[in-house]
Protein backbone atom coordinates (compact mmCIF):
# COMPACT_ATOMS: atom_id res chain seq x y z
CA UNK A 1 0.00 0.00 0.00
CA UNK A 2 1.32 3.06 -0.87
CA UNK A 3 2.46 5.55 2.20
CA UNK A 4 2.43 9.24 0.77
CA UNK A 5 2.11 10.79 4.03
CA UNK A 6 4.66 8.85 5.61
CA UNK A 7 7.50 9.31 2.93
CA UNK A 8 6.94 12.87 3.22
CA UNK A 9 7.00 13.00 7.19
CA UNK A 10 10.04 11.33 6.52
CA UNK A 11 11.80 13.33 3.89
CA UNK A 12 11.10 16.52 5.41
CA UNK A 13 12.44 15.08 8.89
CA UNK A 14 16.07 14.39 6.86
CA UNK A 15 16.53 17.36 5.63
CA UNK A 16 16.59 19.28 8.38
CA UNK A 17 19.75 19.93 11.11
CA UNK A 18 19.56 20.12 14.73
CA UNK A 19 20.90 23.73 14.47
CA UNK A 20 18.13 24.78 12.02
CA UNK A 21 16.04 24.35 15.60
CA UNK A 22 18.87 25.54 17.89
CA UNK A 23 19.23 22.30 18.90
CA UNK A 24 22.79 20.30 20.09
CA UNK A 25 24.20 18.31 17.47
CA UNK A 26 25.44 16.54 19.83
CA UNK A 27 27.30 12.52 18.94
CA UNK A 28 28.05 11.81 15.36
CA UNK A 29 24.41 10.90 13.81
CA UNK A 30 23.83 7.37 11.96
CA UNK A 31 20.70 9.53 9.69
CA UNK A 32 20.64 12.76 7.90
CA UNK A 33 18.46 15.43 9.71
CA UNK A 34 16.36 15.16 12.91
CA UNK A 35 15.73 12.18 14.96
CA UNK A 36 12.05 10.69 15.28
CA UNK A 37 12.73 11.55 18.97
CA UNK A 38 13.62 15.33 18.39
CA UNK A 39 10.65 15.81 16.04
CA UNK A 40 8.19 14.03 18.65
CA UNK A 41 9.57 16.47 21.39
CA UNK A 42 9.11 19.80 19.63
CA UNK A 43 5.45 18.23 18.36
CA UNK A 44 4.49 17.67 21.60
CA UNK A 45 3.33 13.73 20.62
CA UNK A 46 5.09 10.50 21.39
CA UNK A 47 8.12 8.61 19.44
CA UNK A 48 5.76 5.97 18.72
CA UNK A 49 3.45 8.29 16.80
CA UNK A 50 6.11 9.84 14.94
CA UNK A 51 7.02 5.88 13.71
CA UNK A 52 3.57 4.64 13.19
CA UNK A 53 2.94 8.05 10.87
CA UNK A 54 5.93 7.63 8.87
CA UNK A 55 6.02 3.34 8.46
CA UNK A 56 2.23 3.84 7.38
CA UNK A 57 0.62 2.33 10.51
CA UNK A 58 -1.51 4.86 11.29
CA UNK A 59 -3.10 7.02 8.49
CA UNK A 60 -5.58 9.34 10.22
CA UNK A 61 -3.90 11.97 12.04
CA UNK A 62 -6.24 14.80 13.22
CA UNK A 63 -5.87 18.45 12.18
CA UNK A 64 -4.25 19.35 15.80
CA UNK A 65 -1.27 16.66 15.38
CA UNK A 66 -0.77 17.83 11.62
CA UNK A 67 -0.28 21.32 12.94
CA UNK A 68 2.06 19.88 15.62
CA UNK A 69 4.10 18.64 13.37
CA UNK A 70 4.06 21.23 10.27
CA UNK A 71 5.49 23.39 13.16
CA UNK A 72 7.79 21.01 14.14
CA UNK A 73 9.42 20.14 10.94
CA UNK A 74 8.69 23.94 9.88
CA UNK A 75 7.20 23.40 6.94
CA UNK A 76 6.15 26.30 4.54
CA UNK A 77 2.96 26.98 3.48
CA UNK A 78 2.62 25.02 0.64
CA UNK A 79 4.42 22.62 2.05
CA UNK A 80 1.71 22.69 4.46
CA UNK A 81 -1.60 22.61 2.19
CA UNK A 82 0.41 19.05 0.46
CA UNK A 83 0.64 18.09 4.20
CA UNK A 84 -3.24 18.19 4.43
CA UNK A 85 -3.95 16.88 0.66
CA UNK A 86 -1.72 13.99 1.54
CA UNK A 87 -3.69 13.32 4.98
CA UNK A 88 -6.92 13.51 3.50
CA UNK A 89 -6.11 11.65 0.28
CA UNK A 90 -5.89 8.37 2.47
CA UNK A 91 -9.37 9.13 3.64
CA UNK A 92 -11.90 6.97 1.85
CA UNK A 93 -14.73 10.09 2.04
CA UNK A 94 -12.58 12.37 0.51
CA UNK A 95 -12.19 13.27 -3.44
CA UNK A 96 -9.86 15.97 -4.08
CA UNK A 97 -11.61 16.28 -7.20
CA UNK A 98 -13.79 13.78 -7.62
CA UNK A 99 -14.07 11.53 -10.95
CA UNK A 100 -14.12 14.19 -12.71
CA UNK A 101 -11.22 14.15 -15.49
CA UNK A 102 -8.54 16.44 -15.77
CA UNK A 103 -9.18 19.82 -17.10
CA UNK A 104 -8.03 19.71 -20.90
CA UNK A 105 -9.82 22.88 -21.61
CA UNK A 106 -8.29 26.44 -21.75
CA UNK A 107 -10.19 29.08 -21.48
CA UNK A 108 -10.28 32.83 -23.67
CA UNK A 109 -8.50 34.56 -21.29
CA UNK A 110 -5.87 32.59 -20.45
CA UNK A 111 -5.24 32.23 -24.49
CA UNK A 112 -5.15 35.71 -23.98
CA UNK A 113 -2.39 36.05 -21.95
CA UNK A 114 0.04 33.37 -23.86
CA UNK A 115 -0.49 35.70 -26.90
CA UNK A 116 0.99 38.47 -24.84
CA UNK A 117 3.41 36.31 -23.62
CA UNK A 118 4.44 35.49 -27.25
CA UNK A 119 7.47 35.38 -28.36
CA UNK A 120 8.21 34.10 -25.08
CA UNK A 121 7.91 30.48 -24.38
CA UNK A 122 4.78 30.00 -22.17
CA UNK A 123 3.00 26.72 -22.03
CA UNK A 124 -0.46 25.95 -20.36
CA UNK A 125 -0.82 21.99 -18.11
CA UNK A 126 -2.61 20.02 -16.59
CA UNK A 127 -1.96 17.87 -13.34
CA UNK A 128 -1.09 14.92 -15.91
CA UNK A 129 1.05 16.92 -17.61
CA UNK A 130 -0.67 17.09 -20.89
CA UNK A 131 0.14 20.42 -22.84
CA UNK A 132 -2.87 22.32 -23.32
CA UNK A 133 -1.98 25.27 -25.11
CA UNK A 134 1.46 27.12 -25.86
CA UNK A 135 3.28 30.03 -27.52
CA UNK A 136 5.24 30.35 -30.95
CA UNK A 137 8.18 30.52 -28.73
CA UNK A 138 7.78 27.24 -26.30
CA UNK A 139 6.79 25.49 -29.82
CA UNK A 140 9.99 26.56 -31.12
CA UNK A 141 11.45 25.37 -27.77
CA UNK A 142 10.17 22.00 -27.77
CA UNK A 143 9.03 21.20 -30.92
CA UNK A 144 11.78 20.20 -32.52
CA UNK A 145 12.56 17.47 -29.86
CA UNK A 146 9.18 16.15 -29.77
CA UNK A 147 7.72 17.40 -26.84
CA UNK A 148 4.60 18.88 -28.58
CA UNK A 149 4.07 15.21 -30.54
CA UNK A 150 1.01 13.37 -29.47
CA UNK A 151 -2.62 14.43 -29.11
CA UNK A 152 -2.80 15.91 -26.57
CA UNK A 153 1.51 16.16 -26.13
CA UNK A 154 2.23 14.62 -22.57
CA UNK A 155 5.25 16.49 -20.51
CA UNK A 156 5.71 12.81 -18.23
CA UNK A 157 5.56 10.07 -21.03
CA UNK A 158 8.13 12.28 -23.15
CA UNK A 159 10.40 12.57 -20.14
CA UNK A 160 10.03 8.53 -19.47
CA UNK A 161 9.36 7.03 -22.82
CA UNK A 162 10.58 8.55 -25.03
CA UNK A 163 14.86 8.24 -25.96
CA UNK A 164 15.17 11.95 -26.95
CA UNK A 165 14.64 13.36 -23.76
CA UNK A 166 17.71 12.34 -22.04
CA UNK A 167 19.25 14.81 -25.29
CA UNK A 168 16.49 17.28 -24.67
CA UNK A 169 17.11 17.48 -21.16
CA UNK A 170 21.09 17.35 -20.33
CA UNK A 171 20.26 16.77 -16.42
CA UNK A 172 17.70 14.47 -17.38
CA UNK A 173 17.66 12.63 -13.67
CA UNK A 174 17.32 16.41 -12.11
CA UNK A 175 14.32 16.80 -14.77
CA UNK A 176 13.00 12.72 -14.04
CA UNK A 177 12.81 13.69 -10.22
CA UNK A 178 10.79 16.89 -11.24
CA UNK A 179 8.31 15.36 -13.01
CA UNK A 180 7.38 12.52 -10.16
CA UNK A 181 7.78 15.55 -7.48
CA UNK A 182 4.63 17.08 -9.70
CA UNK A 183 2.40 14.27 -9.93
CA UNK A 184 2.74 13.41 -6.05
CA UNK A 185 1.73 17.08 -5.26
CA UNK A 186 -2.15 16.26 -3.43
CA UNK A 187 -3.56 12.82 -3.87
CA UNK A 188 -1.40 11.28 -6.30
CA UNK A 189 -2.76 7.30 -6.33
CA UNK A 190 -5.97 8.70 -4.48
CA UNK A 191 -6.92 10.25 -7.57
CA UNK A 192 -7.38 7.94 -10.00
CA UNK A 193 -6.69 9.61 -13.37
CA UNK A 194 -3.11 10.09 -11.94
CA UNK A 195 -3.31 6.66 -10.84
CA UNK A 196 -3.66 5.27 -14.01
CA UNK A 197 -0.95 7.44 -15.75
CA UNK A 198 1.10 6.48 -12.47
CA UNK A 199 0.39 2.63 -13.22
CA UNK A 200 1.18 3.26 -17.24
CA UNK A 201 4.35 4.41 -16.86
CA UNK A 202 5.61 1.89 -14.43
CA UNK A 203 4.89 -0.44 -16.89
CA UNK A 204 6.31 1.33 -20.31
CA UNK A 205 9.68 3.40 -18.13
CA UNK A 206 10.10 0.74 -15.49
CA UNK A 207 12.00 1.27 -12.85
CA UNK A 208 13.22 4.77 -13.75
CA UNK A 209 9.79 5.91 -13.02
CA UNK A 210 8.65 3.38 -10.63
CA UNK A 211 11.98 4.14 -8.03
CA UNK A 212 11.03 7.56 -7.99
CA UNK A 213 7.61 7.34 -7.05
CA UNK A 214 8.77 5.26 -3.64
CA UNK A 215 11.56 7.38 -3.28
CA UNK A 216 10.31 11.19 -3.91
CA UNK A 217 8.13 13.19 -2.01
CA UNK A 218 5.71 16.14 -3.43
CA UNK A 219 6.55 19.42 -4.25
CA UNK A 220 8.22 20.34 -7.50
CA UNK A 221 9.99 23.42 -7.80
CA UNK A 222 7.72 26.37 -9.31
CA UNK A 223 10.58 27.95 -10.26
CA UNK A 224 14.53 27.27 -11.12
CA UNK A 225 17.32 26.82 -14.25
CA UNK A 226 16.55 23.75 -16.65
CA UNK A 227 19.09 23.34 -18.95
CA UNK A 228 17.76 21.93 -22.44
CA UNK A 229 19.63 21.01 -25.81
CA UNK A 230 17.92 22.65 -28.52
CA UNK A 231 18.73 21.20 -32.39
CA UNK A 232 19.34 24.42 -33.79
CA UNK A 233 20.71 27.06 -30.77
CA UNK A 234 22.13 24.14 -29.13
CA UNK A 235 22.52 23.92 -25.18
CA UNK A 236 20.55 26.54 -23.37
CA UNK A 237 19.57 27.39 -19.90
CA UNK A 238 16.06 28.45 -19.17
CA UNK A 239 14.77 30.01 -16.11
CA UNK A 240 10.88 28.62 -15.68
CA UNK A 241 8.17 29.92 -13.26
CA UNK A 242 5.00 28.26 -12.93
CA UNK A 243 1.84 30.35 -12.06
CA UNK A 244 -0.71 27.91 -10.57
CA UNK A 245 -4.71 29.06 -12.57
CA UNK A 246 -6.86 28.55 -9.70
CA UNK A 247 -10.06 28.64 -11.58
CA UNK A 248 -9.02 26.33 -13.94
CA UNK A 249 -9.44 23.00 -11.54
CA UNK A 250 -5.36 21.69 -11.99
CA UNK A 251 -4.40 23.83 -14.99
CA UNK A 252 -0.85 25.80 -14.34
CA UNK A 253 0.82 27.92 -16.30
CA UNK A 254 4.51 27.51 -17.02
CA UNK A 255 6.69 30.58 -18.12
CA UNK A 256 10.57 29.82 -19.70
CA UNK A 257 12.82 32.79 -20.09
CA UNK A 258 16.77 33.02 -20.83
CA UNK A 259 19.02 32.49 -17.62
CA UNK A 260 22.23 33.70 -19.09
CA UNK A 261 23.54 36.54 -21.52
CA UNK A 262 24.89 33.10 -24.02
CA UNK A 263 21.24 31.93 -24.01
CA UNK A 264 19.48 34.70 -24.84
CA UNK A 265 22.03 35.12 -27.38
CA UNK A 266 21.85 31.44 -28.90
CA UNK A 267 17.98 32.10 -29.22
CA UNK A 268 18.39 35.96 -30.90
CA UNK A 269 20.71 34.37 -33.25
CA UNK A 270 17.67 32.16 -34.48
CA UNK A 271 14.72 34.46 -32.97
CA UNK A 272 15.91 37.98 -33.45
CA UNK A 273 12.73 39.32 -31.65
CA UNK A 274 12.49 36.52 -29.59
CA UNK A 275 13.30 36.39 -25.39
CA UNK A 276 14.75 38.22 -23.11
CA UNK A 277 17.12 37.77 -20.79
CA UNK A 278 15.78 37.29 -17.08
CA UNK A 279 17.29 40.11 -14.84
CA UNK A 280 19.21 39.80 -11.71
Amino acid sequence: MDNELGLFLRSRRETIGPAELGLPAGARRRTPGLRRTEVAAIAGVSVEYVTRLEQGKDRHPSAAVLAALAGALRLSASERVHLYRLSKGLDPGFTCRGDAPPAREVRDPVRAILMRLDPSAAVVANQLGDLLAWTSGFEWLAGPAGILDGDPPNLNRYVFTDRRARTTFPDWELTADERVAELKQGPFRADRHLAALADELTVTAGEAFERRTREIPGLAKAHGIQRWNHPGAGELRMAFETLELPADDGLHLVIHLPADGATEDAIAAQRPTALRLVAG
